[in-house]
């Protein structure tokens, strides 16, 4: 049990996914204008990363492994991911228009999120079982909707602010995302 909530504050705080590792930056920046379209972005991310953890390390661990096939991991994955990432659309297409509509492009991405990706590969590499990869999973798109959802309160605020010339648009939002990733990074010594 320590040694899975070891895994879940570490995936979440110590080693997130987008401000430690930079994974997942082009939903993080795109979608993080506002709180509600975040936090939205981010339950389907928990589902997806979750989801295709346990999927990717049932996959690996019944299949790929003892049949020696472990070299089309990264094609197996990608096929999980973006399985998943259809089925998450269709489900806000069906029940929640809304914010289907205010994800837009951003939801497809998912699919080609690198931190999803990433993430199935980094619990294999690490030999996570079934259950370690699902907290690991959990735990990143935890960590990765904190992130956003942080983000975007901020950027909500910075929107009424007087940012001088240089600094308005994107430039702002890099500066706030590095003095984040810095604020994180203060985790690193817990565990």
């Amino acid at each position: 049990m320590k040694e899975l909530l070891l895994i879940m504050v570490a995936s979440a705080i110590v080693n997130n996914v987008v401000l430690s590792q930079f994974l997942g930056l082009c939903p993080f920046l795109g979608v993080s204008k506002k709180v509600e379209t975040a936090a939205g972005m981010g339950g389907a991310v928990i589902f997806v990363l979750t989801v295709s953890s346990f999927a990717t390390s049932v996959i690996y661990n019944v299949i790929l492994l003892p049949l020696g096939l472990e070299y089309l991991q990264t094609i197996v994955f990608i096929l999980v991911i973006a399985a998943l990432v259809q089925f998450v659309e269709m489900f806000l297409k069906k029940s929640m228009p809304a914010l289907y509509n205010a994800l837009g492009v951003y939801l497809p991405l998912i699919t080609t999120n690198c931190a999803v990706l990433g993430i199935a590969i980094k619990n294999v590499t690490n030999n996570y079982g079934v259950l370690e990869s699902i907290i690991s999973g959990m735990g990143t798109a935890f960590g990765f909707t904190l992130a956003i959802v942080i983000m975007a309160g901020i950027r909500e605020k910075i929107e009424y602010n007087d940012v001088p010339g240089p600094f308005k648009g994107s430039a702002i939002v890099l500066v706030t995302a590095g003095l984040m990733a810095i604020a994180f990074f203060g985790f690193s010594g817990i565990i």
